[in-house]
C-alpha cells in the first residue's frame, strides 16, 4: 500500500512538473506536526519517508541538556521510535489536506519563479471559463491566467482590465500583457479567493499591449529601428501611438502603417475593432502636439515655457475646432496623455475675439516702480487692471504676454506653420 501511494505521488510529482524530494520534504514536515498533535507529543516529533516504499517512521523528541537561558527552549533532542502500528484516519485526512496544499503552493511558486521576471511580456492563451468578475485563460498545459473585470464600485481593491465592449468566448484565442504574478509566499493579505484563482494576472488595456503588437506586426519596432514613443490609449475605442525613427531615411508611421494599411489593421483586429492613431513623435513640443491633433490642421501652437506645468495654446481653423477636441473631448484628452501637456484648443474666431481686449496704451498705467518694472497693462472687459507685474522689459505678464504674441503672428492655413 505504501509502495503504491509513493508510486502516485511521485506520477503526481511529474504531472505537475514539481521536485520529488522538495515534495517529500514538505510532506515530512505537515506529518510531523501531525503526529505531534495525534500522540500528544510535548516536544514535537520528527517523521521521515523512505522514498522507496513510502513507510512512514515517528521519531519522539524527548528534550537534552539545559535550555537557553534566554528563550527558555531546548536546542538539542533525542529520539526515541514511536511508530503507531496504524495511520490513525485523522492523520491520514490531515496529511491529505497537506498534500493537497503542497501540491497547488508548489506549483504556485514554480509558476511564479518562471513568471515573475515575464511581467510586461505579451502572450497567446485560450479561454477557458468566463465568469462575472474574470477570465480564466489557458496559456499552456498546467499554467493558467486571470483576466479581472471586476466591477470597481463594488470591488475597489479590484482591477480590471477587460476593455469595454469585449466578450471571450470558449476557445477563443486571444493576446494579453502579464501585468503582476502573485507571490505564493508574501506577508501581504491574499485577494478574495486568492486560492481558487490563478496566480498570473494579465490585461487588454495595459498601453504596453498595443506596443508588442507592433513590435510582432513591424519588423523595424522589433529590431529598434521605429521607437514607440508615446501611447495614449482609451481601451476599446481608440488610441494614439507616437513613433520616430532612428534612420532618417525611414518614414516610421508609414513602416507601422504597412502598405495599404496591412500592418496596424492586424494591430486594430488583435484589439477588437479598436481605432489606432499613428502619428510622427518630434523633440520640437509644437510641432508633436500639431501632430498628436491629427486628423484636424492646427493653424499654430503656442508653448507657455514659463509654466512648469507643461501648458500650450492651439489654435486651429474654425471648421476644424469639433474635430481636434473630438467626441467627448477624446481626441483633445488623447493628445494630452500622448504629449505630456496641457492642452487648451481655440478656433481662429475665438482668439480674434479675445485679441480685441487687448488694449493698446500709449502711457503705463501705474508709475515704474525704482527698480524699472511696472503692472501688467492688461485692461479686462470690466475695466479692471491686471494686478500681476509685467515681464522685465515687456508690458504684459507672462499669462497676458501670449495674448499678445497671438496677435503679432499672421494667420496661416498651413498645419506645418506652428509658433
Amino acid at each position: 500500500m505504501a509502495s503504491e501511494m509513493m508510486e502516485a505521488l511521485m506520477a503526481l510529482c511529474e504531472e505537475r512538473h514539481i521536485d520529488q524530494l522538495y515534495l517529500i520534504g514538505r510532506l515530512e514536515k505537515s506529518l510531523a506536526e501531525s503526529y505531534a498533535n495525534v500522540l500528544h507529543l510535548d516536544y514535537g516529533a520528527r517523521v521521515t519517508i523512505d522514498p522507496q516504499t513510502g513507510k512512514v517512521y515517528v521519531y519522539k523528541l524527548i528534550p537534552k541538556g539545559e535550555p537557553d537561558p534566554e528563550t527558555g527552549e531546548y536546542t538539542e533532542f533525542d529520539e526515541e521510535d514511536v511508530t503507531p502500528k496504524d495511520t490513525s484516519r485523522i492523520a491520514a485526512q490531515h496529511a491529505k489536506a497537506e498534500i493537497n496544499a503542497m501540491v497547488r503552493n508548489a506549483a504556485r511558486e514554480q509558476i511564479y519563479e518562471e513568471f515573475s521576471d515575464r511581467i510586461g511580456d505579451i502572450i497567446t492563451g485560450t479561454v477557458l471559463q468566463t465568469t462575472p468578475d474574470f477570465t480564466i485563460v489557458k496559456i499552456r498545459e498546467g499554467v493558467e491566467a486571470e483576466l479581472p473585470h471586476f466591477d470597481l464600485r463594488t470591488h475597489p481593491d479590484e482591477r480590471n482590465e477587460r476593455p469595454a465592449g469585449e466578450r471571450y468566448m470558449h476557445n477563443k484565442r486571444i493576446k494579453a500583457i502579464i501585468v503582476d504574478v502573485r507571490d505564493p509566499n508574501s506577508s501581504e493579505p491574499p485577494v478574495r479567493g486568492e486560492r481558487s484563482r490563478p496566480s498570473i494576472v494579465i490585461s487588454r488595456t495595459h498601453p504596453d499591449l498595443i506596443k508588442r503588437l507592433f513590435e510582432i506586426e513591424v519588423p523595424e519596432v522589433y529590431d529598434g529601428i521605429v521607437e514607440v514613443r508615446s501611447i495614449a490609449r482609451d481601451p476599446g475605442v481608440r488610441a494614439k501611438v507616437a513613433v520616430s525613427s532612428v534612420d532618417d531615411r525611414l518614414d516610421p508611421v508609414g513602416a507601422c502603417v504597412g502598405p495599404k494599411g496591412s500592418r496596424v489593421r492586424t494591430v486594430v483586429s488583435e484589439l477588437s475593432g479598436e481605432r489606432v492613431d499613428v502619428v510622427a513623435w518630434s523633440d520640437d513640443p509644437a510641432r508633436c502636439i500639431a501632430a498628436a491633433l491629427s486628423p484636424a490642421r492646427v493653424s499654430r501652437v503656442i508653448i507657455d515655457h514659463e509654466n512648469a506645468n507643461n501648458y500650450a495654446t492651439v489654435i486651429v481653423p474654425d471648421d476644424q475646432l469639433s474635430l481636434a477636441i473630438g467626441k467627448e473631448g477624446q481626441n483633445a484628452r488623447l493628445a494630452a496623455r500622448l504629449t505630456g501637456y496641457h492642452i487648451d484648443i481655440k478656433n481662429e474666431s475665438l482668439a480674434a475675439q479675445v485679441l480685441e481686449s487687448l488694449p493698446v496704451r500709449d502711457e503705463l498705467v501705474d508709475e515704474e516702480m525704482e527698480d524699472g518694472s511696472h503692472r501688467c497693462e492688461y485692461v479686462g472687459p470690466t475695466g479692471i487692471q491686471c494686478r500681476n507685474m509685467a515681464r522685465p522689459g515687456a508690458r504684459y505678464c507672462g499669462i497676458h504676454e501670449s495674448l499678445a504674441e497671438i496677435m503679432d503672428a499672421p494667420v496661416s492655413d498651413d498645419p506645418d506653420s506652428l509658433i
